[in-house]
């Protein structure tokens, strides 16, 4: 028989030995599993039950969904076939549900940020549909809104062919009206008799109409999917509309302009391209360009047309300095031993004016972290596109910004002044076969919408 030890008072001692007995070791949780399937090589059309789970008597809607969409946007069609306003976290998950630890998870945005070891998964808008389901039966679990925790299953029925010109998604049938927004978890009869203004009610062809909307038919073209999440988040904004008809102009604009006309448009960085090819262009000891360049180069570098003073200084020509850097920013030209050289693909630019047309749009396709960078960049690329031989409305893109949330320093609004910093304006606004005047300097020419449509996906 043990005896049990005891301290003075007579109280039970609990020794290391004792806390051995009561402890175990856990090891790190198993990796969530891998469940998804190869890519399809064609595309098809998915016919899909979805069925709010638990419902009586059942909701369902019967959608056709094109087999190649990513699941982000699976989510905007679930959100408008069920009359959901995306107000509200979401997930998908395969092989389980949105929180069993033997399911793959599938996040969105604000999850991929903030997830952790448990809820470990793939961002949504990188998975496929044809990654999910690939045969009749198989199965996709939708969560949305983690407090009225809307669980819905998506079942696959049948694979048809896609003919000709196919959307996104169809709703082809249906039953009853979906729970409303923020009504707890409501889905029996009884609970939703008073909660729907007709609880009976499925309406086919607007639900259709709402899949033909602006954020359906951005992602069709391939617009960038930043800006159509920015078009779409601020739809219902004061200035929603403005941002989605510039958006939705985007696609229905030219691609680009002929490889000739482009030529005029790029004369400043043309010059400097070819002048860095002969033998690179010499700088002062002070790392300006000499006085004969900076006359010569203030000749076409639109921005310097109506500059007030002397042309010979480049520290005295801001335009021209902030211009020349920019090159430089975007790896056409670099410094070395006292001179600008061209890059590699400074090089290529500088033989083909569609090299660096390619170029320049990719290098003002946003990639930096900085989201005001990204928002505004994008925004301005937007109303660029959408403005031919037009003013760009600094003033709208500013109060866009401001909506979104961002303030200056001192917290007063965004002001169109700060869009003019940004190095896609830089570029933008000397993309001109114009002399940029004050009367002109925020007119976009017809060379930089078209750059700017190209920055975008079109």
């Amino acid at each position: 028989m043990s005896t049990v030890p005891r301290d003075r008072h007579g109280s039970t001692v609990i020794t290391m030995n004792t806390r051995r007995r009561h402890l175990r070791l856990v090891t790190d949780p198993e990796t969530r599993p891998d469940l998804r399937h190869p890519r399809r090589s064609d595309v098809v059309v998915y016919r899909v039950r979805v069925d709010i789970d638990d419902a009586d008597p059942p909701i369902w809607r019967r959608i056709d969904f094109r087999s190649d969409l990513t699941l982000d946007v699976v989510h905007q069609v679930l959100q408008v076939a069920f009359g959901w306003t995306d107000s509200h976290l979401h997930r998908f998950s395969l092989g389980g549900g949105a929180f069993d630890w033997d399911s793959q998870l599938f996040l969105c945005p604000y999850d991929v940020a903030d997830a952790d070891a448990v809820d470990d998964g793939l961002p949504a808008a990188e998975t496929h549909l044809d990654e999910t389901l690939t045969a009749p039966g198989d199965a996709l679990h939708y969560l949305y809104d983690y407090g009225d925790n809307w669980e819905l299953t998506l079942r696959l029925e049948q694979v048809l062919p896609a003919e000709g010109e196919y959307a996104a998604a169809l709703v082809v049938d249906g039953e009853r009206a979906a729970p409303p927004e923020d009504c707890g978890h409501l889905v029996d009869a009884v609970s939703l008799a008073e909660v729907p203004p007709d609880p009976a009610r499925f309406e086919k062809d607007r639900i259709n109409d709402a899949l033909r909307g602006p954020y359906f038919v951005l992602r069709e073209a391939k617009v960038d999917p930043r800006l159509v999440d920015l078009v779409h988040r601020l739809g219902y904004t004061a200035h929603g509309d403005s941002l989605s008809q510039a958006a939705l102009a985007l696609t229905a604009a030219p691609a680009s302009l002929e490889a000739a006309d482009m030529v005029g448009h790029l004369r400043g960085f043309q010059w400097f391209l070819d002048r860095a090819a002969d033998g690179g262009i010499p700088l002062t000891g002070a790392g300006y360009l000499k006085p004969a360049d900076v006359v010569e180069a203030s000749k076409v570098v639109p921005v310097m047309a109506d500059w007030i003073g002397a042309k010979n200084r480049e520290a005295h020509c801001y335009p021209l300095l902030q211009f020349r850097e920019m090159l430089q920013d975007f790896g056409l030209l670099r410094k070395y031993k006292g001179r600008l050289l061209l890059t590699k693909t400074g090089q290529a630019a500088q033989r083909d004016v569609n090299a660096l047309c390619e170029h320049l749009a990719s290098r003002l396709n946003p990639k930096a972290s900085d989201e005001f960078h990204v928002q505004a960049s994008l925004l301005t690329l937007a109303y660029a596109g959408a403005s031919p031989d037009a003013q760009l409305p600094l003033s709208t893109i500013a109060a866009i910004l401001t909506e979104l949330g961002w303030r200056h320093a001192n917290g007063t609004p965004v002001t169109g002044s700060a869009v003019r910093y940004l190095p896609v304006y830089e570029v933008l606004i000397n993309v001109t076969d114009q002399p940029v005047t004050l009367r002109r300097r925020d007119v976009v020419s017809a060379g930089a919408a078209a750059l700017a449509r190209r920055a975008l996906g079109l």
